[in-house]
């Protein structure tokens, strides 16, 4: 399994890029993933359903499937953190890349989203685990960079530079274990 984080500040176009990396990996007949930084009061579930029920009834996990999909929900007894590495963890084994989007203080190697519109500084100037930069507006860098800089609206650039760096994104279950 390959991983890969896109980092940056709200507003510069994280999302937007991992929902255009999906399908251009899948185009390359490769399974993806995501795991996503949140809030603390996000909610994937909806008051009435079932699901919501049983968690506000007390379950400490709710796990419902079809023959479609599966989705896991655990309540926190404690509030904590799970690192990105307990989260990738959790993960189906058989994908072939996960896209980790938020978590910009991690260790793991990541794509900064940086433009200029949003006024927010670079990361790449101070965080060793950025490994390139994805923008619209390359020529307004802060700071000229030795690090490949990819064209944000382009998601097959994004892809071909991934899948390029070979055994560079591999991840080693047994190094976070």
């Amino acid at each position: 399994m390959k991983v890969v984080g896109v980092a940056g500040f709200s507003g510069s176009g994280k999302t937007t890029l991992v929902e255009r990396l999906i399908p251009a990996l899948r185009l390359r007949g490769l399974r993806v993933s995501v795991v996503k930084h949140a809030h603390h009061h996000f909610d994937i579930d909806h008051e009435g359903k079932d699901t919501y029920r049983h968690r506000e009834a007390g379950a400490f996990e709710v796990v419902v499937a079809s023959d479609r999909r599966l989705a896991l929900m655990r309540e926190f007894e404690v509030p904590r953190r799970p690192t990105v590495h307990q989260l990738l963890a959790e993960l189906y084994e058989g994908v072939d890349w996960v896209l980790v989007e938020g978590f910009k203080d991690s260790d793991l190697q990541k794509i900064e989203v940086w433009r200029a519109a949003t006024g927010k500084p670079a990361r790449y100037l101070e965080d060793d685990f950025i490994t390139a930069i994805a923008t619209d507006s390359s020529s307004q860098l802060p700071v000229p960079t030795q690090l490949p800089v990819l064209d944000l609206n382009d998601p097959d650039v994004v892809v071909d530079w991934l899948i390029s760096q070979g055994t560079r994104f591999d991840y080693d279950f047994e190094n976070f274990a």
